[in-house]
């Protein structure tokens, strides 16, 4: 039998972390199975749904390299087969019309509060009503929900994951399946679209947990295959509780904004809450598709930890091939105006992009980090940071003026090569008994605005020569003005 898994979100907010993490899941074991993953957007409550929504959750399932096989489908587009469903149920006794009012269903919950029983007593009211006076109710125009007659006895499941589940239905309520509006319930719609789609495991969060049994059991009432089902633990934030906003960004759309890699995302959420039974944490997609297996999904919840994503996509950006990485860096500094050069440069010496990734990607975590260090080489005016002016310049500002102002003479027409540039600059160096040092961070902060950098001679060609000896001219006038931006 054909392996048919689904992911099925719903299109009241964005894709979350644990909802990438599910869809990634069962991605995974669809390919490796070589069975079909099948995508239905659960829109059936429709005022919260949006399509603003849906193309999010769309976007991050492309973003992530996530693709489906079947759909996307529409929950909302079988209504009519839902209603049915419900009805076949009512007809052959398995369900039935409860008329209470909202002071009845009150008086109910509070009941089931106080005994901590299911008292059903829907259920009494509906099996003591005659047929006439339901008849007559009806013709009246009372409204009326559908609920499901839960059979006695107890529910049994083997959870591919969790192992022999039980659930005792007499703690089941009487789930209502067609609300008063004719609507159906989400367990009635999931388990129609599940037959009708011919889905053979059910792959989703913990939470679903407590719906699983009352999903059976529409299942073998309505004589449908019932599909095998595997939960997965859920994921929670460092403090322990279930990951949700107070813990930061948790739409795979934010961590996209924050230049993490799809590779490393599909990466990081693969491992969280499964094991690959050794040590190795750095995965490309179809090595994950080959070793992963429900045996090694965890029973026990994950930590989101920020750090190892941040690590990881250190890792894949390192990977990466140049060319997408420069791609990746390139669209960002062309939406900040910085590509192509502005016509005030003068038709400088343009600026080698793949050399500098090259450079720059080794202290790099994520693209944005890349992007922010990429930013002075493009930018016609560089910003300092207070804190290098104030331990590179502040502390003896007119002998450091003083070497810069030497240094750019020297610089003026030499050969604008690394091996020149260096012998010319040490040579200096020697010439004002200073260590190179006390040149050469100057200097990387008059270029880049930073105290971190690639090597001083890399920045001085990636500048070009025109370029470097105007900032280093800057960085003199503005220490010859006394006006230094230390704060």
């Amino acid at each position: 039998m054909t392996l048919r898994v689904r992911f099925a979100p719903s299109p009241t907010g964005f894709l979350h972390v644990g909802g990438a993490r599910t869809a990634l899941f069962n991605w995974l074991l669809a390919r490796k199975e070589e069975g079909v993953l099948v995508l239905r957007i659960e829109d059936t409550d429709q005022e919260r749904s949006s399509e603003e929504h849906t193309q999010a959750i769309l976007h991050g399932m492309e973003w992530l390299g996530v693709t489906w096989d079947e759909g996307p489908f529409f929950q909302s587009d079988g209504l009519d087969r839902h209603r049915e469903a419900a009805l076949s149920l009512l007809e052959s006794g398995q369900a039935y019309r409860d008329f209470s009012t909202p002071e009845q269903a009150a008086r109910d919950r509070e009941e089931e509060i106080e005994t901590g029983k299911r008292t059903r007593r829907a259920r009494e009211r509906a099996d003591a009503m005659s047929a006439d006076d339901m008849q007559a109710r009806m013709e009246a125009g009372e409204t009326f929900a559908v609920r499901f007659r839960v059979p006695d006895g107890e529910t049994v499941w083997n959870d591919k994951v969790h192992g022999e589940s039980r659930f005792r239905n007499a703690e089941i309520d009487d789930l209502v399946i067609l609300r008063s509006n004719g609507t159906p319930t989400y367990n009635l719609a999931v388990v129609s679209d599940d037959a009708e789609m011919g889905i053979n495991l059910v792959l989703r969060g913990d939470d679903h947990l407590s719906n699983t049994p009352k999903q059976i059991l529409l299942h073998e009432a309505l004589g449908n295959p019932v599909p095998s089902f595997a939960h997965v633990p859920l994921i929670l934030g460092p403090d322990g509780k279930r990951l949700s906003k107070r813990h930061g960004a948790t739409a795979v759309g934010d961590y996209e904004k924050e230049g993490i890699l799809p590779g490393a995302m599909f990466n990081f959420l693969a491992l969280l809450g499964w094991s690959p039974g050794d040590d190795r944490e750095v995965f490309g997609r179809e090595e994950l598709v080959e070793v992963f297996s429900l045996e090694r999904v965890l029973k026990k919840s994950s930590v989101f930890d920020f750090k190892k994503l941040e690590w990881l996509n250190g890792q894949h950006l390192a990977a990466m091939p140049l060319k997408e990485l420069v791609e990746q860096v390139k669209w960002r500094l062309t939406g900040k105006g910085l590509l192509p050069e502005p016509p005030a440069s003068g038709g400088r010496e343009a600026i080698d992009i793949y050399f500098l990734v090259e450079l720059l990607k080794v202290r790099a975590r994520t693209v944005e980090d890349l992007l922010d260090q990429a930013e002075p080489y493009f930018s016609t005016d560089i910003d300092y940071e207070p804190k290098a002016v104030r331990k590179q310049w502040a502390k003896d500002a007119e002998a450091v003026a003083d070497r810069l102002e030497r240094l750019h003479a020297e610089l003026g027409d030499v050969d604008w090569d690394q091996e020149r540039l260096e012998e010319v600059s040490r040579g200096l160096a020697e010439e004002l008994e200073i260590g190179a040092g006390k040149l050469f961070q100057p200097l990387r902060l008059a270029l880049t605005g930073s105290s971190a950098s690639p090597g001083i001679f890399d920045v001085l060609v990636l500048l070009g020569r025109e370029r470097s000896l105007d900032r280093i001219q800057r960085a003199v006038n503005i220490l010859r003005s006394g006006e230094l931006p230390t704060e």
